[in-house]
């Protein structure tokens, strides 16, 4: 029998503050996505005035950054850089831009977190800073 950890609500609603909090610091607005380790929605966030395709986009950066445990931006960057289509992965929810990263306590992905709506640069910030603070939630 496998076991494994795997984040839930606490630790999304950890994330989702958190972002909530420093953007509106910022007085910016974003979509923020947090997925199970199987890339799968545990929550979504979309603050008012963010862009409707930020949902699809967070929604994609988080899959893709659980499902290939790595950074999104990563994946796609090694696309580019290999030649190959993304599509190539076999699911069209992959995406390669900067913003979702993987959750990792203990060596493990346990789920991810991605934010749009940004610069790649600021979405990949903010999602780090939330995925330290589900780590540091859980003692990791």
């Amino acid at each position: 029998m496998q076991t494994y950890a795997e984040i839930g609500a606490e630790e999304a609603k950890i994330a989702v503050d958190a972002i909530v909090a420093e953007l509106n610091r910022r007085g910016k607005v974003a979509v923020i996505a947090v997925a199970d380790r199987h890339g799968e929605l545990i929550a979504l966030w979309r603050m008012s005035r963010a862009s409707l395709s930020s949902v699809t986009i967070a929604t994609n950066k988080a899959f893709t950054a659980a499902r290939e445990k790595k950074p999104s931006g990563e994946v796609g960057r090694s696309s580019r850089d290999g030649g190959w289509d993304i599509a190539y992965l076999g699911d069209r929810r992959y995406i390669g831009w900067d913003g979702g990263v993987p959750v990792e306590i203990g060596g493990d992905v346990v789920g991810s977190v991605a934010v749009s709506g940004l610069s790649g640069e600021e979405d990949l910030e903010l999602a780090m800073m939330a995925a330290k603070k589900i780590a540091e939630s859980v003692g990791a």
